[in-house]
């Protein structure tokens, strides 16, 4: 299958979608729950976003189309922390178009053996990935919500898989990331680091995950 690009597929599985709901304290559902083992861009991926009144459920759109977007070539599934930082569009993204990605675990392939990971909290409960979204107009009338999945530097050991990491969000961390009155540059790049490692795990699993048709729980089982 060739080497997938950082983030390029994850996991939500989580049993109970209730202790999910009371997990990130959801307060709107509007898109029904379905167990994931192999979410892969260009699919709708499970979101959090704020009204300013209440946490709402849905999905959006995985390869980020920005209404302001000029480039060509394919939509970002990943938005690099320097990205951001140098890129207006992004950086006002940041600013107005925050959501929290949420997943039980995602998959990394190996720099240089290419064999897939599975990546995940030692707490085994549900995570959010910082994420920006966007709505975008096509010519033929049809709207998109689509979204990227924000990305840093790796840590230390994490390195030895690939240099980069998906920001996964502390509870605290991403109560302030969906707070839509919060806008300062400063305060929003200070959430966007690496979560701690020692706090992650990480296992080989089947070269299976590659394949995108491969959507099962076996996905995310130890290989050995």
């Amino acid at each position: 299958q060739g080497l997938i690009s950082l983030c390029g597929r994850f996991s939500f599985a989580y049993e109970d979608f209730s202790a999910i709901i009371e997990y990130f304290g959801i307060g709107r559902v509007s898109e029904a729950y379905e167990r994931r083992w192999n979410i892969a861009p260009s699919q709708q991926i499970p979101a959090i976003l704020s009204d300013g009144s209440a946490r709402r459920f849905g999905t959006l759109k995985w390869g980020l189309l920005p209404a302001a977007w000029n480039g060509g070539g394919p939509k970002p599934i990943n938005t690099r922390t320097e990205t951001i930082q140098r890129n207006p569009v992004f950086r006002n993204l940041l600013q107005r178009r925050r959501v929290g990605l949420v997943a039980t675990g995602y998959y990394e392939w190996h720099h240089s053996t290419r064999q897939p990971f599975n990546i995940r909290p030692k707490s085994r409960e549900p995570f959010a990935f910082a994420g920006l979204w966007d709505t975008c107009e096509l010519e033929n009338g049809e709207t998109l919500h689509t979204c990227s999945i924000v990305t840093a530097a790796a840590p230390q050991r994490m390195k030895g898989l690939h240099d980069r990491v998906p920001v996964i969000l502390p509870r605290q961390a991403l109560d302030t990331w969906l707070d839509r009155t919060v806008s300062d540059y400063d305060q929003l790049m200070h959430l966007l680091e690496p979560y701690p490692e020692d706090d992650m795990e990480w296992y080989e699993v089947n070269p299976m995950v590659g394949n995108v048709r491969n959507d099962v729980p076996e996905c995310v089982m130890p290989l050995n």
